[in-house]
């Protein structure tokens, strides 16, 4: 079987630091901090008052009230940013085969803050059960997906991917896979997540991952530094229509990237940490350069998972000097998580986007908030600290990691 060539035609972003991909990439390469004090509900009893939330997004601007209240915020924001990558791909709608447009889409919760307020309603009340009639409909991840679907009349592939902050890297991944072999011209990926809500703050302190820093909101994402107290928690979504290259090229279509391949493994360790020797993190980088037929020294830069844990800053670090042996110090790596925070499963697609920008641009985001190194990090690593730094980059992966111990890896190539 031919195994096609799969390109980037359109790209679509909503996230804290910017709600377009413009505004996206301004805020990255300004090395913009997403983070604030929490607005949604009132978070001061909670160990964590702050979070990455959306700016001055305003659904109704996109989404007719009456369908934006039969969605959960997590669809909402998908819908948003797949409406500006359809958009930007330049897609003739009424021209393609819609038999062959699927749509595989990523969320590590969906819809959380549905279900949160349909069983507080219920606890409210007096056992009665009334629960809205699009509760279920709302709350299930693979909604998204399906609603993209409708809009549109996707009619290919379509599903969701759930691996917790590995969810959209995943969906990216199976995208690319379904196209490589000849089931679809077109697919819609990405992912989308909406958790800055009571249950994913209360949660996620519970399980102590979350920073305390709210007496300094926006610097407290700190990958790497030697301070760093735990991750931000964002939201938002990002979206990348991925297209066999001939079907790209017979349309006269802009390409941004080609998708060079994709790597997937499991820590089969713990839960919650990495493994400490970063195995799972080796592994999936390894595997992504194998898919894509590339040696180490062909990578110019990495977008890590980089989320400002104590243990998953270091693991990572060490899998990447493992895999990349001596290129490692030649690379510029870098977290876009210091300013975005960690929008977990929309995170690989927001990342993805900032990596295929840095090819396209030449610019690599700066990994905001250092200001201590960490004796545990190799301090000959390039992490790109505080400032964007312009340079060619021809090949650049993006590395997710979640809960569980899912570790995926996408890798993007300049188009030539």
């Amino acid at each position: 079987m031919e195994i096609k060539r799969v390109v980037v035609t359109g790209l679509g972003a909503l996230t804290p630091i910017g709600n377009t991909v413009e505004q996206y990439w301004n805020g990255l390469i300004n090395g913009v901090s997403g983070a604030n004090p929490i607005t949604y509900f009132d978070a001061s009893k909670f160990k964590t008052r702050f979070a990455c939330e959306l700016k001055d997004f305003k659904v109704n601007d996109f989404i007719d009230r009456k369908e934006a209240r039969k969605m959960d915020r997590f669809t909402q924001y998908a819908m948003v940013a797949t409406d500006e990558a359809i958009e930007d791909s330049k897609i003739d709608l009424e021209k393609i085969d819609k038999n062959r447009v699927g749509v595989i889409w990523g969320a590590g919760i969906g819809g959380l803050e549905t279900f949160q307020n349909e069983c507080l309603n219920f606890a409210a009340g007096d056992g009665t059960p009334r629960f809205n009639p699009f509760f279920i409909p709302k709350m299930i991840a693979d909604i998204a997906p399906g609603q993209i679907s409708i809009k549109y009349g996707f009619r290919g592939p379509n599903f969701a991917t759930v691996s917790a902050c590995a969810s959209s890297s995943n969906a990216i991944i199976d995208a690319l896979n379904y196209i490589r072999l000849g089931y679809a011209d077109v697919m819609v990926s990405g992912g989308s997540e909406a958790a800055v809500t009571i249950a994913g703050m209360g949660g996620f302190n519970a399980l102590q991952a979350l920073s305390t820093r709210n007496d300094d909101p926006t610097t407290a994402s700190r990958p790497f530094d030697k301070d760093r107290d735990g991750f931000v928690l964002g939201e938002g979504a990002g979206t990348l229509i991925l297209e066999e290259y001939e079907h790209a090229l017979a349309r006269g279509a802009k390409i941004y990237a080609e998708v060079g391949g994709g790597g997937l493994s499991a820590d089969a360790y713990h839960i919650t940490a990495p493994h400490p020797d970063g195995l799972g993190a080796y592994n999936v980088m390894a595997n992504c350069l194998k898919d894509a037929g590339l040696k180490p020294e062909d990578v110019d830069a990495i977008n890590m998972h980089g989320t400002s844990t104590p243990l998953g800053d270091i693991a990572e670090s060490k899998a990447i000097v493992e895999v990349f042996g001596e290129h490692a110090y030649t690379l510029n790596i870098n977290s876009t998580k210091s300013m975005t925070g960690h929008l977990l499963g929309a995170a690989g697609a927001v990342e993805a986007i900032a990596s295929i920008l840095a090819i396209t641009k030449g610019i690599v985001p700066p990994t905001i908030n250092h200001f201590t190194d960490d004796d545990q990090i190799d301090s000959k690593l390039n992490f790109t600290f505080n400032k964007p730094q312009k340079r060619t980059v021809k090949v650049a992966m993006s590395n997710t990691f979640g809960f569980g111990g899912h570790n995926a890896c996408v890798l993007f190539k300049k188009f030539e």
